[in-house]
């Protein structure tokens, strides 16, 4: 299980540092490079629209490589997932900008985001079911966690590289060349994980239903068919999550450097602090949902979203480092308070064999409703005015509010509660 769970957390590390590393420079230079011709504001949504069409092709990416994973095993999504992420990463690296090649530089920038989203949108079902199925009932939330670490690791390297290269060179440096560095480096990292994914093997429910001649054929009809409730309920539920996040790490980033006047470097540090007490906090969080349950961290976490967005976001607008950090910190241990979990828990929702298309779309779809909107809405919601961003707050509130009725009306899945164990097992073969 060691080396399973290491595997799924290095591969799912490595994809979001591709993911993520779009992300910061979205909100640090895509705008001025691609979009000259907007004005600053306008640059800036420009940019994170590319940064959301990362978010509308994941789901797109689930229904692919979960039908792979749901037809034909687990472990060939992950190997093409994350071949498929990081070759596009590097090639965002490499397109010249707009200044070189004209509106060909932007169209480029979109039609890669959108295949690094797709790559992102089958990896993490392969990389959670991966642990999840070959994890003992006791300790399906703490095995299953480690996948979601990864993000956390994915974004300290992105943002850790991002800030060596805008503190080490001088802003004409980093805008000419230095932004790139990290998406070229995306392809040593791809080709390590490759490495280590190469000697994983199937998981033991896949083989059974493979075995019983039980796994699906067409694994999105059935989806659609029995599970649609399922997945707009559990895509609802995560989307407070992504909201989160990405208010924390790309509309707070760009906030901060353009309204705020607060330097780069000093808002990468506070986000990067506050992700990196998240991402050591998600193993002893599992722990409590494999001892307590999974729903009632996850309502929990709701809550104290709901509760403290108005905080964070006063705290933001003051522009001193230290409160600046409070404030992220509290948000994303509200986050991190779910989506330790949701790694247990979505699976455990889905039968076995629609399991790898059912949980990724859910997952992913959240991602629509919560990550996409959210730097766009929020950097609309905060433009003017000299007070806080109070409409920033509302916002995040109401989806919070949102997601916490869509928990409520999710089960409880813990095996000792729920009597999941009986649910996971693969039907005998009918005669």
């Amino acid at each position: 299980m060691a080396r399973l769970a290491g595997a799924s957390l290095v591969g799912t590390a490595i994809e979001f540092f591709d993911f993520f590393v779009y992300g910061t420079a979205a909100a640090l230079v895509l705008g001025p490079l691609f979009f000259p011709t907007f004005s600053p504001l306008a640059g800036t949504l420009a940019a994170f629209g590319t940064f959301a069409i990362g978010f509308v092709s994941r789901p797109l990416g689930s229904v692919l490589f979960g039908h792979v994973g749901d037809r034909y095993g687990r472990r060939p999504v992950l190997f093409a997932s994350l071949l498929l992420t990081g070759c596009a990463t590097v090639a965002v690296g490499c397109v010249p900008t707009y200044g070189t090649i004209g509106i060909a530089a932007p169209v480029l920038l979109l039609v890669l985001r959108f295949l690094q989203g797709l790559g992102l949108g089958g990896e993490w079902g392969g990389a959670v079911l991966l642990t999840a199925e070959h994890a003992p009932a006791n300790r399906r939330a703490l095995w299953s966690s480690f996948p979601q670490i990864g993000p956390s690791i994915g974004f300290l390297l992105a943002n850790g590289v991002m800030l060596a290269l805008s503190a080490g060179l001088s802003d004409a440096e980093f805008r000419s060349w230095g932004w790139r560095v990290p998406f070229w480096a995306a392809g040593v990292l791809a080709a390590v994980g490759l490495l280590l994914r190469s000697s994983l093997a199937e998981t033991p429910q896949f083989e059974k239903l493979s075995a019983a001649g039980r796994t699906a054929g067409a694994p999105l009809a059935e989806v659609a068919r029995d599970h649609w409730r399922l997945v707009l309920l559990t895509a609802g539920a995560l989307a407070v999550g992504y909201a989160t996040f990405y208010a924390v790490s790309t509309w707070a980033l760009a906030y901060g450097t353009e309204r705020l006047g607060v330097s780069s470097t000093v808002m990468l540090t506070c986000v990067m602090a506050a992700v990196a007490i998240k991402g050591a906090t998600t193993p002893f969080v599992a722990m409590l949902a494999d001892r307590w349950g999974r729903r009632p961290l996850c309502l929990a976490g709701c809550a104290a979203s709901a509760l403290w967005m108005f905080p964070m976001v006063a705290l933001l607008h003051t522009a001193r480092p230290f409160l600046m950090f409070l404030g992220f910190l509290g948000a994303l241990l509200a986050f991190i308070t779910m989506f330790a979990v949701v790694a247990a828990y979505l699976p455990e929702l889905y039968e076995p064999r629609v399991r790898c298309t059912g949980a990724a779309v859910g997952y992913n779809l959240a991602g629509v409703l919560g990550g996409a909107l959210t730097p766009i809405v929020a950097t609309a919601l905060s433009d003017g005015g000299s007070g806080p961003p109070w409409g920033v707050a509302a916002y995040l509130t109401v989806v919070a509010l949102v997601s916490l009725g869509c928990f409520a009306l999710l089960p409880e899945t813990l095996p000792s509660k729920a009597g999941a164990e009986r649910r996971a097992e693969p039907e005998p073969a009918s005669a």
